[in-house]
């Protein structure tokens, strides 16, 4: 069904479909296996003074707000506008021979830009977000990539980790985020849209501890301590120093 959906679709649009469509016909896997993420409740172990910030390659490639990706004024990588998004700049992130990009449509795509091939495609979504015709799931939070670790999250209430080699969700958590994220080996640091930061292990996507936050900014970390706003937040513990 989803197929003959998607062609009946592409077939409406005069052939603005392309074979670079990033939501594509076939079975979509979800994103979380559970209900929710894993709360720990507990201190973070083993925190370093200061987490170097990850400074991306050079990236000569821009994105407009239809979710097309420039080089210069070649296109890469065409994917389908959506009436439902926030304003907002999305900037795609290169590395290695890549380019990596989030979309209004909740998804994370990574091309390679010579020959406009998308190696994969991932969704960055809870899956009920898509019911009622009117979810807004941009990702127009920074994309992170660490190793062979892609972080990425999104409006659609989900803060995930992907394989940059196959693609494949390592583990998502229900956390949408709309501000930049702080990503070490072992730890990220998120500040969601329920005016909640989390600390996150990496290895799994289990949460050391979560506090409520007054807005939501992108946090700075420094001697075990976060600020966000004009809160300080002990980084091992979660307990707020001042406000």
């Amino acid at each position: 069904m989803r197929k003959i959906a998607a062609i009946i679709s592409c077939l409406a649009l005069l052939g603005a479909c392309a074979e670079h469509d990033p939501i594509l016909p076939g079975e979509r896997t979800p994103i979380f296996t559970g209900n929710d993420f894993k709360m720990l409740d507990s201190n973070v172990p083993n925190l370093p003074d200061e987490i170097a910030k990850i400074t991306p390659a050079d990236c000569p490639y821009t994105q407009d707000s239809e979710n097309v990706i420039w080089d210069g004024d070649r296109k890469i990588f065409s994917g389908f506008p959506t009436k439902n998004s926030v304003a907002s700049k999305q900037t795609p992130v290169c590395s290695g021979n890549y380019v990596y990009a989030g979309l209004t449509t909740g998804e994370l795509v990574k091309v390679n830009p010579k020959n406009r091939k998308i190696i994969w495609i991932a969704d960055i979504f809870r899956a009920s977000n898509m019911t009622g015709g009117a979810s807004i799931l941009d990702i127009i939070a920074p994309i992170v990539v660490r190793g062979n670790a892609v972080y990425a999250g999104g409006l659609g209430d989900a803060f995930c980790r992907i394989d940059a080699t196959s693609g494949a969700i390592k583990w998502c958590d229900w956390i949408g985020t709309a501000v930049p994220f702080i990503v070490s080996e072992n730890i990220a640091f998120v500040v969601g849209t329920d005016d909640y930061l989390y600390a996150i292990r990496t290895s799994d996507g289990a949460v050391y501890w979560r506090t409520a936050i007054e807005t939501q900014s992108a946090p700075i970390y420094a001697d075990k301590i976060i600020t966000v706003g004009r809160q300080q937040i002990n980084a091992e513990t979660g307990e707020i120093i001042t406000k």
